[in-house]
């Protein structure tokens, strides 16, 4: 049977680091719940249509929708900037429809039963509900100085964007109280891999 596994942390945790060496190195399907958005946000897709309607509420004289019909994620972001009332009626609309995309996918997973585990990320796991989903929960721990260093080097945020970023999301208490695995990756990955391979006795 294909075991789910949730796959959870703070921002600049290094989750997807560790999602990357899971389909490398073991049998499992892998979902990212920004991944899931993204596609339910093309041309043809559920979300689509709402979501476009919702930004052309906000008209700004530039293009919305590229040379494909596909909504410009540069445009997209610039109007949500200048009107913060449109990311909140986006999410009304993409966030069940991710959630419903998952379920389905989780359900496909166990019925085909190919792959040894699944493994789905997203940063509001808990706060969704997923604990009663999901057959283990994992927390992708590390220190807020070296979260803090990664994100400037990799997004270039402002300690003032990153302080609230943290202070948005849960704390490292909450984290560890709900979760049933701890991966720490403050240190290097080969350490971090040495506690995967634990996990799931690879």
């Amino acid at each position: 049977m294909t075991r789910i596994i949730g796959v959870t942390g703070g921002v600049g945790s290094g989750k997807s680091e560790i999602l990357s060496f899971l389909q490398k190195n073991c049998n499992c399907g892998i979902l990212k719940s920004d991944d899931a958005a993204r596609d339910l946000e093309k041309k043809g897709q559920a979300c689509y249509g709402p979501v476009v309607s919702i930004l052309e509420e906000h008209p700004t004289g530039r293009p919305l929708l590229d040379e494909n019909g596909e909504i410009d994620s540069g445009e997209m972001a610039a109007r949500i900037f200048e009107d913060r009332n449109l990311l909140r009626k986006i999410n009304q609309v993409v966030h069940p429809a991710v959630i419903e995309y998952i379920m389905n996918t989780i359900a496909k997973e166990r019925q085909e039963n190919i792959h040894d585990f699944f493994f789905l990320e997203a940063a509001l796991l808990i706060e969704t509900g997923f604990l009663d989903v999901v057959d283990s929960m994992w927390y992708i721990y590390c220190d807020g100085k070296e979260r803090r260093r990664r994100l400037k080097a990799s997004r270039g945020y402002s300690d003032e964007k990153i302080d609230k970023i943290m202070a948005a999301q849960l704390s490292d208490e909450k984290f560890r109280e709900c979760c049933d695995v701890v991966i720490d990756n403050s240190a290097s990955l080969a350490y971090s891999e040495e506690q995967i391979r634990k996990a799931l006795n690879l």
